[in-house]
């Protein structure tokens, strides 16, 4: 069972992101605050849930949650600035977006980009250890995915409905094949390294 809370007396937001890692598409960011009772024995990292239940606990989430928010920053606005100050980007949006204004940041990894009148902690694996971060990774992986999958109609060829956009071979092989598409991120490594070359023969 995840930890309900880091300090009692706070009203603490989690904050987590999502596609990160991935070639294509938007990195997703949630923050999340929830009620101090609030118990749910599913909850955990969303990288050790399955689809099925990660939709299942994202309902339960945004229905009981104090606050919530979702927010995103384009392939475009990465390639930009980069997919570490992105990701806080991403996450800042979705902090503001907050109706409510927490008075502690708990933030999923080891670094975060400081935001003007919040205060923030970083707990390393935290989608793992506090209940709110845990509700932040599920609810930006689950919408990200459901992002990814709607995107994919455009432009089947790239699989993005199964791989959501990470580096999958038939992902790699699909750019070599019909080259990037306007939501790739051009400053990622889209085409396999030349040692690699052999497996990815159009």
């Amino acid at each position: 069972m995840l930890k309900a809370y880091k300090y009692r007396s706070k009203i603490e937001a989690g904050c987590d992101e999502a596609g990160r890692g991935c070639l294509a598409g938007p990195v997703f960011a949630a923050a999340v605050i929830l009620p101090k009772g609030f118990k749910l024995k599913a909850l955990d990292d969303s990288k050790k849930l399955n689809e099925a239940t990660r939709n299942e606990l994202r309902l339960i989430i945004e229905k009981e949650a104090v606050s919530w928010s979702v927010q995103s920053l384009r392939a475009s606005e990465i390639d930009k600035i980069n997919i570490l100050n992105a990701s806080f980007s991403a996450m800042h949006k979705a902090i503001k977006k907050l109706n409510k204004k927490p008075d502690l940041l708990l933030i999923d990894g080891n670094r975060f980009n400081p935001l003007k009148g919040y205060k923030f902690e970083c707990i390393i694996k935290g989608d793992g250890i506090y209940q709110s971060i845990a509700a932040a990774s599920i609810l930006a992986k689950t919408h990200r995915d459901e992002y990814m999958k709607k995107l994919s109609n455009k432009y089947p060829q790239f699989g993005w409905e199964t791989n959501k956009g990470y580096p999958t071979k038939y992902h790699r092989q699909a750019i070599v094949n019909n080259g990037p598409c306007k939501y790739h991120r051009k400053s990622f490594q889209l085409y396999p390294l030349p040692e690699q070359g052999k497996l990815f023969k159009p």
